[in-house]
């Protein structure tokens, strides 16, 4: 069975704010809100997939942001170095501040939204290695330097290799 993960819907307070961040930063799109029940608490449905009705959604029935959830971090994978550097650009336009670290497989941006949220915006590297791993990374390499980067970084860990020559069953295939 290959499972996919289809959405994720967080507990919001502030609509109007959560839809411009989520919108500027990732490109997503709102396609579909209403009251849950006709009259319960609003939901908005965003996706940046015409295929995909929803990618994450938001119920807008958090009361305070003094409480974190219980939501550790959304992680969503991009399939071009590009598109990670994009979210960066887009992230340094509103001054949002953010995470790069590296974890051999993926180069990652860690950061959050509005309300605290926790997110990753991530880009498959072409290496496996034994996790977890972390290191900062410097966002402002182009796509070259940084795989070098990486590839000089942890060539010495633990079974560290190529994807398609990793002996490991689960390893960050695309």
């Amino acid at each position: 069975m290959k499972l996919e993960i289809s959405h994720t819907i967080l507990n919001i307070k502030d609509s109007k704010e959560i839809i411009k961040f989520y919108s500027e930063v990732f490109g997503f799109k709102v396609s579909d809100q209403g009251l849950i029940g006709g009259s319960g608490p609003e939901i908005i449905f965003m996706s940046t997939d015409p295929d995909e009705h929803h990618q994450i959604g938001f119920s807008v029935q958090r009361q305070d942001l003094e409480h974190s959830t219980q939501l550790n971090h959304i992680s969503f994978r991009v399939r071009t170095f590009e598109e990670v550097k994009k979210v960066k650009q887009n992230l340094d336009a509103r001054g949002s501040e953010y995470l790069p670290l590296c974890h051999g497989n993926a180069l990652s941006l860690y950061f959050n939204d509005p309300e605290g949220n926790a997110l990753e915006v991530f880009f498959d590297t072409p290496w496996h290695v034994i996790q977890p791993q972390t290191e900062l990374w410097d966002p402002n390499m182009t796509e070259e330097e940084a795989l070098n980067w990486v590839e000089q970084t942890f060539k010495d860990k633990e079974d560290f290799s190529k994807v398609e020559d990793s002996e490991k069953e689960f390893v960050n295939r695309t």
